[in-house]
């Protein structure tokens, strides 16, 4: 089985990292941190580095100063399900998902998720099924239906539900084929442009800016992250946008916040503005739905020649499914790992990863991507377009390998947590206890200098 070691030198290398930066990154930790058949500790542990080690290349091109990288496991693994242990006024997290949310059987035999945390895929779930959103009535309802033809039409109706499938057969779909011809991370020069060069600044990301489209937990994860090493990341929402408050709060620590309506021309302008002067925009909206609105990545480098567009999509950007949206407990379902986990336990029915592994590993490595895809800018010039999937990411870890016996581990309590990774700090919702970055870099330690604030606290304006 690949050591730690092994995987961080291959996302590197994979991306035209210098071998030779890997002598300067510490891995500690052993495995299993969290009970779980899969390496979900290391999967949390080695994008972590990637993105630590990004950020200290980048310094040692801007400065001229080397640094080391540590990155505890157990430190990273608690990073990964930061929104478990995040407190507001000493109060831990509500309920995660809506009422219902969560596995359901239907009439040939399988199980299907359903994802309802957003009113209008709960609607369109319900619409379906022509019932009430209550869980007796939709699992009543989902007795007459065959589970991948419920999964069809809910995706026709702009739902988000998954059929659960095993991993065979999740990979004799045409997008399992797609994906296996895909790089885990993609940089590709999309136009020419003479190479930015580094702003002033004490840090290895200061001075640059951010354009963060994102909700939820991967693409914001990957904001809060380029945040955490210097960046100006300003996060864009709109006020009819729905938004799940405690991600917003865990994610949002060091961005700033404006409220953009960008289906409306004034709405437009602004984003245009905004990212003429960016260094970096990174968005996971459904595929394609930017484009709708001229914010295309070749639209994006027409605009601002030199940008760094990063792009997240759920099941990949080639493939029968590539315009097909989900979030991370959907493509845990889809492509095998609930079946397998379950199996694993022992049981029939799907079981979860402990950790939303999919969506942070895939933060991580977007902000990884963007880290060497800007750095790549800033040397050779060009546009640069950087693509990632929660599908591609799962692929990797699947091929990571298993743990026997993995399952059996005790899980990893909040109190352990808060003892040993939390910081508290304000915010514009009250004091926060939070898990602090787990990649620790000896001479630009990451931080966050900007509090946590409710969405739409800025003007969409750049920071001076």
């Amino acid at each position: 089985m690949q050591s730690p070691a092994g995987i961080l030198s291959d996302i590197w290398t994979s991306a035209g990292g210098d071998a030779a930066a890997l002598a300067r990154v510490r891995l500690t930790g052993e495995e299993p941190q969290i009970p779980s058949s899969f390496r979900v500790a290391v999967a949390g542990q080695t994008t972590i580095a990637a993105a630590g080690l990004a950020a200290a290349e980048i310094w040692r091109l801007r400065s001229g100063q080397v640094q080391d990288v540590t990155v505890d496991m157990r430190h990273a693994v608690a990073e990964c399900r930061s929104e478990r242990y995040l407190r507001l006024d000493d109060k831990p997290p509500p309920p995660a998902w809506d009422a219902i949310a969560g596995v359901y059987r239907t009439g040939d035999g399988r199980f299907v998720r359903c994802h309802t945390n957003f009113p209008h895929h709960r609607d369109a779930v319900c619409k379906v099924l022509a019932c009430e959103p209550e869980r007796e009535k939709v699992q009543a309802a989902l007795m007459q239906w065959k589970g991948e033809d419920f999964e069809t039409a809910t995706y026709a109706a702009g739902g988000v539900v998954a059929l659960m499938r095993s991993s065979d057969e999740w990979s004799a779909l045409p997008q399992a084929h797609a994906l296996a011809q895909l790089p885990l991370i993609s940089i590709e020069k999309i136009g020419e442009a003479p190479p930015k060069p580094w702003p002033e600044g004490d840090r290895p990301l200061a001075g640059l800016r951010v354009l963060d489209l994102s909700r939820v937990i991967a693409g914001p994860v990957a904001g809060r992250t380029l945040a955490a090493h210097g960046a100006d990341v300003l996060l864009v929402s709109g006020p009819d946008l729905p938004a799940i408050p405690w991600l917003t709060i865990d994610t949002g620590r060091g961005k700033l916040t404006t409220f953009i309506e960008l289906k409306s021309e004034a709405g437009k302008a602004q984003m245009r503005a905004l990212l003429k002067d960016a260094d970096i925009f990174s968005q996971g909206y459904r595929p394609r739905a930017l484009a709708a609105l001229g914010l295309a990545p070749e639209e994006a480098a027409k605009i601002n020649p030199g940008i760094v567009y990063v792009t997240l999509s759920a099941y990949g950007h080639t493939g029968p499914w590539a315009g097909r949206r989900g979030f991370d407990s959907l493509v845990q379902t889809t492509t095998g790992f609930n079946d397998a986990e379950g199996k694993a336990a022992g049981i029939d029915d799907p079981k979860e990863l402990p950790a939303q592994i999919l969506d942070h590993a895939t933060g991580y490595l977007m902000a990884f991507g963007a880290m060497m895809a800007k750095a790549r800018q800033a040397s050779q010039g060009g546009s640069w377009h950087v693509r990632v999937s929660l599908a591609q990411t799962g692929r990797w870890l699947w091929n990571l390998g298993r743990l026997d016996g993995g399952l059996n581990t005790p899980d990893l309590t909040g109190e352990a947590v808060h003892a040993a990774f939390i910081e508290s700090m304000p915010s514009g919702f009250g004091t926060l206890k939070a898990v602090q970055h787990s990649a620790l870099l000896s001479k630009t330690p990451a931080q966050w200098s900007r509090p946590a604030m409710p969405l739409g606290s800025h003007p969409a304006t750049w920071p001076a």
